[in-house]
């Protein structure tokens, strides 16, 4: 059975999205507003396109802004496991066939966060050609980084059952996401409910827990072969224009993958901010805006 969140539009999300029917069944909701040259955002755990909501405002009478849900998130249907593999892969293959489907093939800006950049990116590494700009925040683009230790939150959940039932059970990874990923202020109890509101079951919240259970360490996992792919593709962006936008206080995605992306793309325009965190487009919301449009029309 696939539960699926009922729509909402409120003054936060105030849009109607568009819905997809994946093959496997399952449909993807994603916002698709404006138009001119496409600027494709791809949100991370335990997010959806809610994250981008002021991007979107502040874009769309110039640019399409395309936001999809990964399938289990925000608006997109909740399979079960039966329903859907949760994997690397079919991730990535939504987001091809979505964007096939909304007609979105050329002069793309990417614009990535968290489990975003290795979806979004292993996508430009599939089609390099559409790729006009590439925009990252807080996020991967190969493995981890040899010099980070993997978070104990992350190992938790990702090996333990204790730390599976606190996902599914207690909702402990959207709970804490929403306190820690913010650090010049908390969220508004409005932003905040936005953020929990599609995870409000156990059901509902399969698909963080296997975004957790599914990162690639090792080449023994699976996913491995396409996170190392991708990392090794980024070369064939050396001319793209690049934007990295970093909240230096994350606690995963940190300087140590900052320094990643910047010897990938050592010809990024870089902007960091020492008192920001994960969810850097609610931390500084206005600065980042600023940086990200004036990127955009310089080129």
């Amino acid at each position: 059975m696939i539960a699926t969140a009922a729509p909402t539009t409120t003054a936060l999300y105030p849009f109607t999205p568009k819905r997809f029917r994946q093959p496997h069944g399952n449909a993807q909701s994603y916002l698709d507003e404006g138009s001119g040259d496409p600027v494709v955002m791809v949100h991370g755990n335990p997010t959806w396109s809610a994250y981008f909501r002021n991007v979107v405002l502040a874009l769309r009478d110039r640019y399409r802004c395309v936001a999809p849900d990964h399938v289990g998130c925000g608006r997109s249907d909740k399979p079960t496991h039966a329903g859907y593999d949760f994997s690397l892969k079919s991730r990535v293959d939504d987001l091809e066939r979505l964007l096939d489907h909304a007609g979105v093939t050329d002069n793309i800006t990417l614009l990535v966060q968290d489990w975003g950049g290795m979806i979004g990116l292993s996508y430009a590494a599939r089609h390099p050609g559409r790729i006009k700009r590439i925009v990252a925040t807080n996020t991967g683009c190969g493995p981890l980084p040899a010099s980070k230790p993997f978070p104990y939150s992350l190992w938790l959940g990702r090996n333990t059952a204790l730390g599976a039932w606190l996902i599914l059970n207690r909702n402990a990874f959207c709970r804490l996401a929403a306190k820690w990923c913010v650090t010049r202020k908390p969220l508004s109890p409005e932003v905040r409910a936005l953020y929990l509101d599609p995870h409000d079951t156990p059901a509902h919240r399969l698909s963080v827990l296997k975004f957790v259970q599914t990162i690639p360490l090792s080449p023994r996992d699976p996913g491995y072969d396409i996170v190392a792919h991708t990392a090794a593709a980024m070369a064939k962006f050396s001319a793209t224009p690049t934007l990295l936008l970093w909240g230096l206080r994350d606690f995963v995605f940190d300087e140590h993958f900052l320094a990643d992306f910047q010897a990938k793309f050592p010809h990024a325009e870089t902007h960091t901010w020492a008192d920001s965190g994960h969810y850097l487009l609610d931390d500084a919301p206005d600065e980042v805006l600023a940086k990200l449009e004036d990127f955009l029309k310089r080129t």
